[in-house]
């Protein structure tokens, strides 16, 4: 069964693409043993400017799809459900029918990731603005967009880990956004209701 259109995949890839290059050029720049040994500092800085203020452009033009902008409201909405979800003790069991957590397309824990990142990727660019362009900002200005710039840094990077970890137990996931199709037995496991919203099309928003 179809899990994400293709537009959908192309904008979750390319921007975790980015983000990884974001990643790791930081860490080339800001640990002085990786600057030591990769060398290169002007060409990882233009790489790493490009690739962040690359980031929103994914999603912007992802937004044509209608696809892209049906998941975009799923991952907006948070409901007793989810909080439900984030309260389990074992957040992966479900039942289908009676549902331990009767989870929709994305549980809570991805919906707070979405939130994080499009969050962390909109302060990302602006400090990033500032740090690129430094002279129309005062001293003050500046210093703090730094701050915020390290630190949120080492916070995506946990959080970028955490993501990667949770994705590769699942191979069913993975599965669902590299190739775009999900076994039921999966979908019944991880997200029942979701998989009952298949089960009943007229109830499903149409997609492109």
């Amino acid at each position: 069964m179809i899990r994400f259109a293709r537009p959908v995949r192309w904008v979750h890839q390319v921007t975790a693409a980015l983000m990884l290059v974001c990643l790791a050029t930081a860490a080339v720049l800001y640990v002085p043993a990786l600057a030591e040994t990769v060398g290169r500092r002007h060409l990882i800085r233009l790489i790493h400017v490009y690739a962040g203020f690359g980031l929103p452009v994914p999603a912007l033009l992802g937004w044509v799809s209608r696809a892209f902008r049906d998941d975009l409201r799923r991952l907006n909405r948070f409901s007793p459900a989810d909080w439900a979800w984030l309260r389990g003790k074992d957040r992966r069991a479900t039942v289908r029918g009676r549902g331990i957590h009767p989870v929709g397309k994305y549980n809570a824990g991805q919906k707070l990731n979405a939130a994080f990142s499009a969050g962390a990727i909109l302060v990302m660019l602006g400090t990033g603005l500032i740090l690129t362009y430094p002279h129309p900002w005062p001293d003050s200005v500046r210093a703090g967009a730094t701050f915020v710039h390290d630190w949120l840094f080492f916070a995506v990077f946990v959080v970028v880990a955490g993501h990667l970890y949770y994705a590769l137990r699942d191979r069913g996931s993975l599965g669902g956004m590299f190739l775009g199709h999900v076994s039921e037995d999966w979908a019944a496991r991880h997200h029942p209701a979701w998989l009952d919203e298949h089960e009943r099309p007229e109830r499903v928003p149409e997609k492109s």
